[in-house]
């Protein structure tokens, strides 16, 4: 495998040919953590098998995963002189430690040619604000930490640092830290690897961290919130700032996550997470993330992940396993498959496009592509492109069928001011993307 870089022109993932690379990730945060190594290859081959590039997991994992043994029954960290898991002295005492695991994982994931967005830490760790912790970093062992991680991953070329770990960085002390452990995995991997940084629900590594000369590109967590989904707005305002960096949605709305965290609102679905992934797309991300609310938790079965969440059953609705192959899993292969096609490099936002667009729900979204234009509307019932636009060929336009990856025809009806392309289907679920090619 190569490593991952910048491309040209700063918008984009590429390998070090130059290639550009679709990040499609997914979250499985406890990877690492509660599963066997069997258990991981499953979840692996099923996820390339998928399609996906990336595997976004965490080192010292939420789920009190410095106090809590992994599936061997080891912990990550030795226990320093105030009595807490010390970060600077990782647990590799003999066979089978938990690093020992994780370094087989990360193989296993290389020879399927997959990335792993590895996270140190998550960020309960240096910033509880809620879950469990224990705070356990200060600036100092946060840098020895990541030289030795740095150090030990150095030579892996399918790894990308993630610093963070849904967390805001709220004092001074936080910064240090954060900063101090990028400093700590430059000098330990020479550079080697990409940084970026995970922050927590609804806001961006930008708003921070933006300027910072270590953050390679930014990560969005759009989360799961808002019912009305805004992926492509939040998306695009990063696109917009400078310096240009790369930017995508790495936590966007779970498949199968209750709506605002209360199952009284419903869950979101296939739909949901097609909607944000295409908004994203078309504003200027340079990949996307997909996630599922039992594949992350690594969950069992139904459970109620904590006490404010509920009772059990009906925060997290079933198995890992059964998770797998979940509609929106199944289909976000389409979602690589049609930026590799019509936009290798990236779409650029283009608003212009559009004569006109609908508001809330059934907002569209329009981008150039490479030798095209094209606009995602989320349940139609038309697109109406700009009359006049020079050098689109709309009698050579298609509709892209974002749940199976099939083309069919569009034709349009033209008027004074747009070209109105009447959707195939219309309604909620129903969505679709057009495609106008140049010439």
């Amino acid at each position: 495998m190569q490593r991952l870089r910048i491309g040209n022109g700063g918008r984009h993932l590429a390998l070090e040919d130059g290639r550009p690379f679709f990040w499609l990730g997914d979250t499985a945060w406890e990877l690492f953590h509660r599963l066997t190594i069997e258990d991981a290859e499953h979840y692996l081959r099923t996820r390339s098998g998928q399609q996906f590039t990336v595997i976004q997991a965490v080192a010292l994992a939420e789920f009190e995963g410095v106090t809590t043994a992994n599936a061997y029954g080891r912990l990550p960290l030795k226990t320093g002189a105030n009595g807490l898991p010390d970060p600077a002295y990782p647990d590799t005492d003999g066979p089978n430690s938990y690093w020992d695991h994780i370094d087989a994982v990360i193989r296993l994931a290389e020879s399927l040619g997959l990335y792993i967005a590895l996270l140190p830490t998550w960020g309960d760790k240096f910033n509880k604000a809620w879950g469990k912790g224990p705070e356990i970093f200060t600036p100092d062992n946060a840098w020895r930490y990541g030289r030795w991680l740095g150090e030990r991953y150095r030579d892996a070329p399918n790894i990308v640092w993630v610093l963070g770990g849904d967390r805001a960085l709220n004092t001074r002390r936080h910064f240090d830290i954060v900063s101090r452990m990028a400093e700590g995995l430059t000098e330990g991997d020479g550079g080697a690897h990409l940084i970026t940084y995970h922050p927590q629900g609804g806001d961006s590594s930008s708003r921070q961290l933006h300027d910072e000369p270590w953050l390679d590109f930014n990560m969005i967590q759009s989360g799961h919130g808002e019912a009305m989904i805004a992926s492509d707005a939040r998306v695009l305002a990063d696109y917009e700032r400078e310096p240009v960096k790369p930017v995508l949605d790495a936590e966007p709305c779970y498949e199968d996550h209750p709506i605002g965290f209360k199952a009284a609102n419903g869950y979101f679905d296939a739909a949901d997470v097609r909607k944000a992934a295409y908004y994203a797309l078309l504003s200027g991300a340079c990949g996307h993330t997909y996630g599922h609310h039992s594949v992350w938790a690594m969950a069992d079965g139904p459970m109620a992940g904590a006490a404010s969440h509920g009772n059990p059953g009906n925060y997290i609705v079933m198995s890992w396993r059964d998770a797998l192959r979940r509609p929106g899993a199944e289909q976000m292969r389409w979602l690589r498959a049609f930026g590799e096609r019509y936009a290798p490099a990236g779409f650029t936002p283009d608003a212009g496009l559009l004569a006109g667009n609908f508001e809330g729900a059934g907002r569209q979204v329009a981008a150039r592509g490479e030798g095209c234009a094209a606009v995602y509307t989320p349940s139609g019932p038309y697109v109406d492109v700009a009359a006049g636009l020079k050098g689109l060929n709309a009698a050579g336009a298609k509709w892209y069928d974002p749940r199976s990856g099939e083309e069919r025809p569009a034709a349009a009806v033209a008027g004074d001011k747009a070209l109105r392309f009447f959707t195939p289907t219309a309604g909620r679920g129903e969505d679709w993307v057009l495609v106008v090619p140049e010439g």
